[in-house]
């Protein structure tokens, strides 16, 4: 059963930058693709960015791009999601999860195992 834990979250400035790491173990991480979701307050969860097993391939949603990269470090068991330029409306409780493949999907029901996620507000 892979467990997923989220760290790195907190209250940072507009403009600011956050670095969030989850760490998964109790199962194999290396095969799976890693998504980063978000839920902001009365709002739906959504995606953010995914990275495919190996690293190569990423995709973001439209709102984070070009803000936000998403890495990760297979030996280590580790996704990072590195936000740059830090909104308000970036403000909600990041959540990792890990995919069935290895293929990226921005689709929450690709992915299997769910971290409980961080906070992140920004303020203005």
């Amino acid at each position: 059963q892979l467990q997923l834990v989220e760290s790195g979250g907190g209250l940072v400035q507009a403009g600011g930058s956050l670095r969030l790491s989850c760490a998964a173990s109790g199962g194999t991480f290396s095969s799976r693709a890693m998504g980063w979701f978000r839920q902001a307050p009365g709002k739906e969860r959504e995606f953010v960015a995914a990275i495919t097993w190996s690293g190569a391939g990423t995709y973001y949603a439209d709102s984070v791009k070009g803000r936000f990269t998403i890495s990760r470090d297979n030996a280590r068991n580790t996704v990072y999601l590195k936000m740059n330029s830090l909104k308000p409306e970036d403000t909600a409780v990041y959540y990792c999860a890990a995919g069935a493949e290895g293929f990226l999907h921005i689709s929450q029901r690709a992915y299997d195992y769910w971290g409980q996620g961080t906070q992140v507000t920004v303020s203005s």
